[in-house]
């Protein structure tokens, strides 16, 4: 108590106070007072003990007793429902108290900075098994011998949210890393072999850790552990790490390879915030990116290390950087670092800004400084900070010192301003020999095409390739307008600005060097992500009306060679968002046609079955374009695929995981009742979540109206689990003869939803799917009424960014409509 009080406020939400006392030393020796009463306010979401006289200042002890209920929300100490193998039903007790829900299992002072250790001992039921941060310290029996008394040992110093319990019913599996931590993944009774990948890759990922940030993990184990009922896809408590099932557990023949490639993603980032968040934590939610965007940087490294086979950093263009690319080029973005204040706003910004733009910055940084210095700062960052907090700077400060480059200075304008630029080519000429002048501008890029009227600037590190040289020019671009000199390029020779897609941003290139490329693309001669990152580009100019989609579809018609699952994915993410604004209008069946003409050559070379040896992007490959054409409907395609489905479906065969949700696609697209009502069978017979998952997420690809409608009824039933309902909404809502019938189910049925996902994540990613594919004015104007007169709290900005993202559907077609019905119309002809 640093000056004498009367009364001590903390966080608390949801509990109920029984006593409060508080003991320190007064004039006569100790003293104790009991708090004559407890002030709640629910808003501010506090409790003060108010003593009936001043607390002298000096060390005082604060004694609570109070009790909270296990509630339903997926936040807090809360109860998951699980089934046993007779199919009994029963309940775990779980903790997520990221970001800040730790006020509703105990009274605390529920802020990153305010650091303490934890001891912690849980009294269970004989049976049950039960876990905390920290390793089992000893244990007892109740006094009439039906309860076990578990003392943990003390946590190190650390923040409130990274706290956590679990006591359920698991089994598990177990090593120990050759670093000398032991490591156990805990599953569902009967489901422990399905934990050995997760534990493979988490034994790697320490040791891995451990040399690349040149310090030890820190505790005495690591648990990583599969919850039944849980919002997000994993939470990197210190040493007990919590996961859906579905982002942990592998069944050799029912997980599909991206689900595989996606546990060992997730398993690499939790473990990185072991050091990276766990260890040195941001001092306050505005710099959750620090936490997140790193995380989800190295766990690419860290995969990268453990399978290089699966090509994972060009995956990294089309999973996580274009994805920012799409959200921040919107009015209503954030920057990455963004002031918030109450826990709804907090929510708020567990988004592809704080990801997956955080992480696009860093890798961009990362090649700009090089990987030994960026190693060298990391180190200096971690020892320097640890156990206590920071801020961005103390980040930017480590690897400046480690690097030598003004890493404050360039780092400062990708992380304090909105946005990111576009690098514009004004001209290219050729001079003497084989040089060639380039001039450059940067400008802010907008989704709507439109200047902003504040001034925005970047650092902007460029780097141009040429056929003959992979790095040609390295600069950093400060002003608004600039001339490269490129040397040993020939007249008919590419320049391509950004060769890697690594810089955060778009290029737009004048028509005659687009032009060149044309050849490079066709013969692959070109990289990979090269290709992924013209069209990509291309397309976003398109959207913001810098391009025509007839001229973009024509650069497409280059890539009908092409072979690489990154650069498909790219073209996929594309032309799906063309077919959604497409759904509702007359040349709806020429797209599709257009679509088939494209990806049946690929799917053709592919074939259905996995060949000897084939690489792991091509099994990725054979999944995507098959789906891919199964929506474009393409009547070879689903032939195939519901011939497939009813050998599987009557046992005589089973389907490869990994085509699974194309078959059932297909088979559901022009399915009736008979065909849903099979499907549900297929879910109820299956207990693994993954397979659940898959089969009702494609339940929205029904063309049927009324049975689209039983499809969100099921979904909001029990037998569907809270965290995965939304999806499977999402999915009817993503469905164009969905759409508005799932919009007018949510406002009928706003309230309900409200109470089940308030404050949390998956509320906002509701509204933004179930909204945004809109491409009309009164749509536009009927959300904005809609949620003026309901208030979710939390979702402001994700309504926002769906207005905004419905309104540039409508100025896209109304722009382009005309000329793609030609396009598409000689196409057809041809």
């Amino acid at each position: 108590v640093n000056t004498a009080t009367d009364r001590i406020t903390l966080n608390a939400l949801d509990l109920k106070i029984l006593k409060s006392s508080v003991t320190f030393d007064g004039a006569a020796g100790p003293q104790s007072l009991e708090s004559k009463e407890v002030q709640f306010d629910a808003d501010q979401e506090t409790a003060s003990f108010v003593f009936p006289a001043a607390i002298p200042a000096g060390t005082a002890a604060l004694a609570v007793e109070f009790t909270g209920e296990l509630n339903d929300k997926m936040k807090g100490f809360y109860r998951s429902k699980y089934f046993t193998a007779s199919g009994e039903e029963r309940y775990a007790g779980v903790t997520q108290f990221e970001a800040t829900d730790a006020r509703r299992c105990f009274p605390c002072w529920d802020e990153p900075a305010i650091k303490a250790t934890f001891d912690i001992t849980l009294t269970v039921p004989q049976d049950r098994v039960a876990l905390s941060n920290m390793p089992l310290q000893s244990e007892t029996s109740s006094d009439d011998g039906s309860l076990r008394v578990l003392r943990f040992d003390r946590t190190p110093i650390m923040s409130t949210y990274l706290v956590a319990v679990v006591v359920g019913e698991y089994d598990y599996v177990e090593d120990t890393s050759a670093d000398g931590v032991l490591v156990r993944v805990y599953t569902p009774v009967g489901k422990k072999e399905q934990g050995r990948f997760a534990l493979d890759v988490a034994t790697k990922v320490l040791p891995y850790y451990k040399d690349y940030f040149n310090i030890a993990y820190p505790l005495p184990k690591m648990d990583l552990i599969a919850i039944s009922d849980f919002s997000a896809g994993a939470m990197e408590n210190w040493g007990l790490i919590t996961y859906r099932e579905t982002f942990v557990l592998v069944d050799p023949e029912n997980t599909s390879l991206i689900r595989k490639q996606s546990i060992a993603l997730t398993v690499g980032h939790e473990i990185a915030h072991q050091w990276f968040g766990n260890l040195v934590t941001m001092e306050w939610w505005t710099h959750l990116w620090l936490n997140e965007g790193y995380a989800s940087f190295v766990e690419f490294l860290c995969v990268d290390h453990l399978f290089p086979g699966y090509d994972i950093w060009t995956q990294f263009v089309t999973d996580m950087y274009t994805r920012a690319l799409e959200l921040d080029c919107l009015r209503n973005s954030h920057p990455i670092e963004v002031p918030v204040g109450h826990p709804s706003e907090i929510d708020e910004i567990f988004d592809e800004i704080s990801y997956n733009k955080g992480a696009s910055v860093i890798r961009m940084l990362h090649h700009y400084i090089g990987d030994e210095d960026f190693k060298r700062g990391m180190h200096i960052y971690l020892t320097r900070h640890q156990y206590r907090n920071t801020s961005t700077e103390d980040l930017w400060n480590a690897l400046q010192e480690a690097s030598s480059k003004p890493v404050g200075a360039v780092m400062s304008t990708w992380i304090k301003q909105m946005g990111f630029p576009v690098v514009r080519v004004l001209s290219s000429s050729q001079l003497d020999g084989n040089r060639r002048l380039l001039k450059i501008a940067q400008e802010k890029f907008c989704a709507d095409g439109c200047q902003p009227k504040e001034p925005f600037r970047w650092m902007i590190p460029i780097n141009v390739s040429t056929p003959k040289s992979g790095n040609a020019v390295s600069t950093v671009l400060e002003s608004d307008t600039a001339d490269i000199t490129v040397e040993g390029v020939g007249p008919d020779d590419w320049v391509k600005i950004n060769p890697g897609t690594v810089g955060y941003y778009r290029t737009q290139y004048p028509a005659d060097m687009l032009e060149q490329f044309i050849p490079a693309i066709k013969d692959g001669s070109l990289p990979p992500l090269d290709r992924l990152g013209l069209i990509d580009d291309l397309f976003a100019l398109v959207q913001a009306g810098k391009s025509s989609t007839v001229d973009a579809l024509k650069v497409i018609d280059a890539y009908r060679n092409e072979g690489n699952y990154t650069v498909w994915s790219s073209i996929t993410n594309c032309l799906a968002k063309l077919q959604l604004l497409l759904a509702h209008t007359p040349i709806e069946d020429q797209f599709n046609a257009y679509g088939v003409r494209l990806y049946q050559p690929v799917a053709e070379s592919l074939g259905w079955d996995v060949k000897p040896g084939e690489s792991h992007l091509d099994t990725l490959l054979r999944s995507l374009v098959l789906s891919r054409l199964v929506s474009f409907r393409c009547p070879k395609t689903v032939a195939e695929a519901k011939r497939r489905f009813q050998e599987h479906a009557e046992n005589k065969s089973v389907l490869p995981a990994d085509l699974r949700s194309t078959c059932y696609k297909a088979v559901l697209q022009n399915g009736d009742l008979d065909t849903y009502n099979e499907m549900l069978r297929l879910y109820r017979a299956t207990d693994l979540h993954e397979e659940k998952d898959r089969i009702s997420r494609a339940l929205g690809s029904i063309g049927n109206v009324d049975i689209l409608r039983k499809v969100i009824e099921f979904a909001m039933s029990d037998e569907v689990r809270a965290q995965d309902s939304v999806f499977v909404i999402v999915s009817v809502a993503m469905n164009p003869r969905g759409r508005d019938m799932t919009w007018d189910y949510f406002r009928e049925r706003w309230q309900v939803l409200l109470n089940q996902y308030e404050g949390g994540f998956l509320l906002a990613r509701l509204i933004k799917y179930l909204t945004e594919n809109f491409s009309t004015e009164e749509r536009a104007l009927e959300v904005e009424q809609f949620f003026r007169e309901h208030e979710f709290p939390g979702t402001e900005r994700t309504v926002s960014q769906s207005i905004e993202t419905i309104r540039l559907n409508a100025d896209w077609l109304k722009r382009d409509l005309d000329a793609i019905t030609e396009y598409l119309k000689q196409q057809q002809q041809q």
